[in-house]
């Protein structure tokens, strides 16, 4: 199943989300000759289309064909650190830089420790901003999420609550680890996970593509993509993927455990910690009708 929207409700209780119909991909695909498949499958989405051709055309065998899975992360994170993000937390969009590397300030990379990262902070470093609102608007241990495992290995088409997300993609970086210790999983780790893996993807640090058993997993910009696609005489006859967005919105997944611990259950937070987050489908939230009784 491929979800199309959600609506989640701030209740008291905690976060609830309703899921719209599912986009019906599968009836899209299945029949189709292999390569029309391979195809028509990113066309389907505006997001993260090229790793979703790279996948379909590795599952099925076919050349991979010259997409780049890095480049289409680097465009995607930097429109988010200077455009989506900043809006989402009332700053002023920068404009997107020829040499991404300038968003870290002179030294052209994230800090590695916290002693660089509290000089960071405070610097000039057109990133830097964000990450400094992120501080003052979320205390430690707000809007967070326990450390959920990765998508397991054996098994990346396995449905449940996982980190599949461009932080958790980075969770060894040492920044990150510090800061996950002294704050937890919460919206600064997340932003400045969306740095380290823009800064692996430009030094071409990031997991490759792979396919096992007809099933592909390809990094994106969300997290890493799964996709196995059957054949019977070059025809499309089975479809299943999973997404970073999955394992997001699952029940116990990243995004409703963080909206769950808003600071004060802060509404008007929300938005933020879902820009964070990142679902790639249209997300609305709503407040519970108060009860009246």
């Amino acid at each position: 199943m491929t979800l199309s929207a959600v609506t989640i409700t701030l209740a008291a209780d905690g976060p609830r989300l309703a899921a719209a119909p599912p986009l019906p991909v599968e009836a899209l695909i299945l029949g189709k000759p292999v390569t029309e498949a391979a195809d028509l499958l990113p066309r389907l989405f505006n997001l993260c289309a090229g790793a979703q051709g790279l996948a379909a055309r590795l599952s099925l065998g076919l050349p991979p064909g010259d997409g780049d899975p890095a480049a289409e992360i680097v465009r995607d994170h930097l429109a988010r650190a200077c455009v989506t993000l900043r809006a989402a937390a009332g700053l002023a969009p920068l404009r997107l830089p020829a040499d991404p590397a300038t968003l870290f300030g002179p030294a052209g990379r994230l800090p590695r420790d916290r002693a660089d990262f509290s000089d960071w902070i405070a610097s000039p470093a057109p990133a830097a901003a964000l990450a400094a609102r992120l501080v003052a608007l979320f205390p430690a241990g707000a809007a967070t999420c326990p450390a959920l495992p990765p998508p397991p290995a054996d098994d990346p088409l396995a449905e449940g609550a996982f980190e599949n997300s461009a932080a958790g993609r980075q969770a060894d970086h040492p920044l990150l680890r510090s800061i996950e210790a002294d704050q937890g999983r919460g919206p600064l780790w997340r932003y400045l996970g969306l740095l380290a893996d823009l800064e692996a993807a430009m030094e071409g640090r990031l997991p490759p593509a792979t396919c096992h058993n007809g099933i592909a997993v390809v990094p994106a910009a969300r997290g890493a993509y799964a996709l196995r696609l059957t054949q019977t005489a070059g025809i499309v006859t089975g479809l299943a993927r999973r997404t970073p967005t999955d394992h997001l919105l699952a029940p116990g997944g990243a995004l409703l455990q963080s909206l769950a611990r808003l600071p004060g259950a802060d509404g008007r937070l929300a938005p933020l910690v879902v820009a964070l987050h990142d679902p790639c489908l249209p997300v609305t939230l709503r407040e519970a009708e108060p009860c009246t009784r």
